[in-house]
């Protein structure tokens, strides 16, 4: 008897035309780990009797929910982070935009020749993480409307396949507002974690199990700044409320760079623990808001 392997598991992914109906064609996503999965909401009846035992139990209302976990690479993740942003990559640049974006993603278990298709897929976070000695990862959460389970797998076409983008590749800098190009770039800088958040939800009504639409709400993009504690500079644009700039770039082996610009931050906080005798490192967390130049919280650019 055979059982399926994660090692013989393929994730592959397809653009719907039309909300909830499966893609036409569909491409192959590299993955870490995912935890796509369909639920259901239980309806229970609310007689009693005198025997003290429940009699009725039914299935409600479906969704799809899950993390898609990555290292991030160049293009292979365009169409997720498009669905993230609302929004369309433009000459290599994207910001956030009102536009959803619905996919289909298969999970195939290629040890016993069974897939599962979820349907009317959107990322509602997408959350990213750089720090030293490691690659760029990120992951997509990803809220749907339907699952269905077949023998036969989609046709797949091949992925991105360049090697995942590393932090020690890249460079973080922080400045004013409209001055993030001349600034140069911080030697001191120990992570950076942001997360984008649309807060998408299945929309319920009567006469189906299933929801006929996504809603979402406001693009909330927030982060975290680590760095070693040199001097206060940081900490003023904390203490004195100083709406900055942060723009981190990264790269991978063949040259290709992904860099992430915050036009407009605040940082809300500088936490400077002593957590024992090796160096102090002081801790922003911040918040992205709408910037009058770049007309988004959050500019993506490729190149």
């Amino acid at each position: 008897m055979a059982f399926a392997q994660g090692s013989r598991s393929r994730l592959a992914f397809g653009v719907e035309s039309t909300f909830g109906s499966a893609a036409s064609s569909y491409t192959n996503l590299p993955f870490n780990s995912h935890s796509m999965n369909l639920s259901k909401e239980r309806v229970a009846g609310n007689e009693i009797q005198p025997d003290r035992m429940p009699r009725v139990d039914r299935h409600g209302n479906k969704s799809v929910s899950g993390d898609v976990a990555v290292d991030l690479r160049d293009t292979a993740y365009d169409s997720l982070i498009e669905s993230a942003m609302l929004s369309a990559f433009s000459t290599g640049v994207i910001k956030v935009g009102t536009t959803p974006k619905f996919l289909t993603l298969e999970d195939y278990a290629a040890d016993i020749d069974q897939a599962r298709l979820f349907t009317g897929c959107s990322v509602s976070t997408m959350s990213v993480s750089m720090a030293p000695n490691q690659m760029v990862s990120a992951t997509f959460g990803m809220v749907g409307k339907d699952m269905t389970i077949s023998g036969t797998e989609k046709t797949v076409a091949a992925g991105g396949v360049g090697e995942p983008f590393d932090a020690y590749s890249g460079a973080l800098k922080v400045a004013d507002v409209d001055g993030i190009g001349a600034a140069s770039a911080l030697s001191i800088i120990t992570s950076v974690d942001f997360t984008v958040t649309n807060s998408f939800s299945p929309t319920f009504v009567v006469g189906s199990d299933s929801a006929p639409a996504l809603e979402f709400g406001r693009a909330e993009v927030e982060g975290t700044v680590t760095a070693y504690f040199e001097d206060l500079a940081l900490v003023n644009r904390f203490l004195n409320e100083t709406e900055s700039a942060i723009e981190v770039s990264v790269a991978d082996p063949s040259a290709n760079t992904m860099t992430f610009l915050f036009p407009r931050v605040k940082f809300n906080a500088a936490d400077i623990p002593v957590d024992g005798p090796t160096s102090r490192v002081v801790t922003l967390p911040f918040v992205a808001l709408y910037d009058d130049t770049e007309l988004t919280n959050l500019k993506i650019t490729t190149a």
